[in-house]
């Protein structure tokens, strides 16, 4: 069942953006009066439709092949390829017979309208949820670091004071936000009263990759050894483990951080353990009998955690999206760099759509499902506008390029580049999906 609703959230949050990319594309025409000949969900390779209707000149349909989406727009080179209609003479309502101003409106439409889409999915979550994490500043223990953040040099309860000079005062957004998650970072950290830099090295990422189904990976913050949740038939529940106990120690070694206890536990696989703890002011001993796991069933206790909380009016929440969704594309900018400058790995970087899939999870979370709208809107904005032809924008360069030459780019040409850009998507589609399987 979890697999089902993750594929149909899938299926719902992509089918939103790309019928509404395609309507920039479709409004835009229209109101440029171009006729719009086929408006599609997803790709009729072959001729092959699994619905379809007409509505003034227009063919609506959905298509079986899950790759996007289209509109065909006549008098225009597109992933149609319908060369036989461009040997005919122009028309009046035909796409190439429009200024090259009008044609270039058109071909921005469907960014502009993903653009918007990102900007006020955004305003809406902030409107509606606010805004929460943790306040770095008032961390009394520090932070846990995971296996990356042991590798650059992080030990439990360090304090971070700064991240590249600024200070962190929200833990999410800053310590573990994309400024230190994209590597060449410089984190300014306290540890034992004295001030100290770490750098954070610039393949960072591909470490991470390497890691992220493996537990923590770059920090947490630490957390007392109180007990906030105890798991059914663990045990924990065996040794009569009671919400709100603290640990003091495990056979005797001190371990008043759950960091402590979860490593100290792990020496006892098979092996009988006697933990100390405080109830209700009265020192205790609960004695048990650990499986190969070396698993007792416990968790920490989130309350003393100094969770900030804020909420938005309706038009004060409208910068706050609008800064988060162009943050989206800052982010892919500085990843692509990233790539190409090989410090990140594309097959460590890049996700298809699996990947993508299992960011929506297998359990509906509307919160997280606009999330991942929003940012893969703003994403696909950025991705549509790469010069590559058969994007929107290869359309816009080589739109461009007439606009300076004074003259438009040959058909024979244009068809050629169509050609060449529906190869290089088709070698990244494979390639994303090749990875996507690999990884799992």
């Amino acid at each position: 069942m979890g697999t089902l609703i993750m594929i149909g959230q899938v299926i719902l949050g992509l089918s939103i953006l790309i019928i509404l990319h395609e309507l920039g594309h479709f409004l835009a025409a229209r109101a440029f009066g171009i006729k719009v000949e086929k408006f599609y969900l997803f790709f009729d390779a072959w001729g092959v439709k699994l619905f379809k209707f007409n509505y003034k000149g227009c063919e609506y349909g959905i298509g079986w092949l899950p790759l996007g989406g289209y509109v065909k727009i006549a008098g225009m080179i597109d992933e149609s390829m319908d060369t036989e209609q461009m040997k005919q003479e122009p028309q009046p309502w035909e796409f190439r017979s429009k200024p090259a101003w009008q044609r270039l409106i058109v071909m921005l439409g469907g960014i502009i309208v993903n653009v918007i889409v990102g900007i006020v999915v955004f305003w809406m979550l902030a409107f509606s949820y606010g805004d929460s994490d943790v306040d770095n500043t008032k961390l009394a223990y520090g932070v846990v670091p995971g296996v990356i953040g042991k590798e650059v040099g992080i030990q439990a309860g360090d304090k971070i004071l700064m991240v590249n000079g600024k200070p962190a005062v929200a833990f999410y957004a800053d310590v573990l936000g994309a400024e230190v998650m994209l590597g060449d970072a410089v984190l300014t950290i306290e540890r034992q009263g004295q001030q100290q830099e770490i750098h954070i090295p610039s393949d960072i990422l591909n470490k991470v990759a390497d890691h992220k189904n493996k537990g923590l990976v770059f920090a947490e913050p630490r957390l007392t050894a109180k007990i906030g949740r105890i798991q059914e038939g663990s045990e924990a529940e065996r040794m009569q483990f009671q919400v709100g106990d603290s640990i003091l120690a495990v056979n005797g070694i001190s371990t008043p951080f759950f960091d402590q206890f979860s490593e100290e536990v792990k020496k006892y696989a098979n092996k009988a353990i006697n933990v100390s703890i405080i109830r209700d002011g009265q020192e205790m001993s609960l004695a048990g009998q650990l499986d190969s796991t070396a698993t007792v069933g416990v968790g920490p206790t989130m309350e003393d955690l100094p969770v900030t909380a804020r909420t938005y009016g309706l038009m004060e929440s409208l910068p706050i999206g609008t800064k988060r969704a162009f943050e989206v594309i800052t982010v892919n900018i500085k990843g692509f760099g990233k790539i190409f400058k090989g410090d990140v790995r594309a097959d460590k970087a890049l996700s298809g759509p699996v990947g993508i899939a299992k960011m929506f999870g297998t359990e509906v979370n509307w919160l997280r499902f606009w999330s991942l709208v929003g940012m893969l809107s703003m994403a696909l904005a950025f991705m549509n506008l790469l010069p590559i032809p058969a994007l929107d924008g290869g359309h816009v360069l080589f739109l461009l390029v007439e606009m300076i030459q004074g003259k438009p780019l040959s058909d024979n040409f244009l068809e050629k580049a169509q050609m060449v850009g529906f190869f290089i998507l088709i070698a990244l589609m494979l390639f994303t999906l090749g990875n996507d399987i690999i990884k799992w």
